[in-house]
């Protein structure tokens, strides 16, 4: 069945545009198109697509806005087009917690051209952002309240049923973690967001984190979670030096690497070899040659098999890995790779893992 979209953007070229170039996809059925916010909630609830593309600077209603609106009353992944400045990550960052599901640069000279690369990423991404698990169910009227039945003379109130938590076996040396790394792709900025943001401010161990994301959005998200948390966040520079309950975040376009005295990081140009810059493998790669089996590392929710490798050689060395669970992930990809491999110690829900690295560490 072809995965059904509604392209959203005032532009009416960019709208034809995009939907010229997903109608060469027999996979994909373009149902409508919107030219403001306002207009795309509203289709969204007559038309029920599997994808919506939204731009975010339009009139009547803007993309974010209309994000949450849609998220509110139907539930629906959401592919965010965006400019590659500063501002253009502030905004695409604001519409991932609102809801949306990725972003792709937004580049009026690249669409124009009729190019299969082109062509590629969009009908791909726009397949991937279907499969999404943030598609939650639709808020329903409230039914009637259901009378509690009376309670026999006597009888003790029950007690409340108590949440079961993922078990977890720690290994002998996992009080000595020197490091942990987190890699993430699609999904990512906002796991990362609630995890780093329910750490304490005295986390006693340096953290490094890999998030696919263009040169000009790092520094951003960087920004935004150095002052949402209480830990500090920093884009890492060449040289920066590992410090405890300081988290250095990979700069988009480029490698980061740690030294193998475990000391500083090494910021590198991005090979043209490699599908990602930054690589969660080659992190987590340099990770295990620097610390051995004093890493814990953590695969949250991306595309693709990103981190697989860098944890196969991890577990090598005896470290600790962690995936996120299926259930929680916005597209389970990254962490299914490392499960499948049977390289994860433990799987857990997001909602879990900022709790479970504070006892580990």
């Amino acid at each position: 069945m072809a995965v059904k979209v509604l392209v959203v953007d005032d532009s009416g070229f960019f709208r034809r545009r995009v939907t010229e170039i997903l109608k060469t996809d027999p996979g994909i059925e373009v149902i409508g198109v919107a030219s403001n916010g306002r207009e795309a909630v509203e289709k969204v609830t007559e038309l029920k697509p599997d994808v919506v593309t939204m731009d975010y600077e339009m009139p009547v209603m803007d993309g974010i806005s209309a994000v949450r609106q849609i998220m509110a009353s139907q539930p629906t992944p959401v592919l965010m087009f965006s400019s590659l400045t500063h501002e253009g990550a502030r905004v695409t960052l604001d519409a991932l917690e609102a809801g949306a599901v990725d972003f792709l640069p937004k580049n009026f000279e690249d669409i124009s051209r009729n190019t299969e690369n082109i062509r590629r990423i969009l009908c791909d991404r726009v397949k991937t952002v279907s499969r999404s698990m943030r598609r939650a169910a639709v808020p329903t009227a409230p039914s009637a309240p259901v009378a509690k039945p009376a309670a026999r003379p006597g009888a003790r109130a029950a007690k409340p049923a108590q949440q079961v938590r993922t078990p977890i076996t720690y290994n002998r040396g996992a009080a000595k973690h020197k490091l942990l790394a987190i890699g993430t792709s699609t999904g990512g900025p906002v796991a990362l967001q609630k995890v780093l943001t329910e750490l304490p401010a005295n986390f006693p161990t340096p953290i490094v984190l890999i998030q696919h994301m263009p040169a000009t959005f790092t520094n951003a998200f960087a920004e935004r979670l150095n002052r949402l948390c209480k830990i500090t966040v920093k884009e890492a520079r060449d040289g920066d030096r590992l410090q405890p309950g300081v988290a250095l975040l990979a700069p988009g376009g480029k490698q980061m690497m740690i030294d193998s005295r475990g000391s500083v990081v090494k910021i590198l140009p991005g090979d043209e070899r490699l599908n990602y810059k930054p690589c969660v493998d080659v992190t987590f790669g340099s990770a295990a040659n620097a610390f051995g089996g004093k890493v814990l590392a953590v695969v949250l929710t991306g595309m693709g098999a990103d981190g697989r490798d860098g944890a196969k050689l991890l577990k090598s060395k005896g470290a600790t890995v962690w995936a996120q669970d299926q259930a929680s992930c916005v597209i389970y990809g990254m962490p299914m790779a490392v499960v499948n491999a049977n390289l994860a110690d433990a799987v857990i829900p997001l909602d879990e893992i900022s709790l479970r690295l504070v006892e580990a560490i």
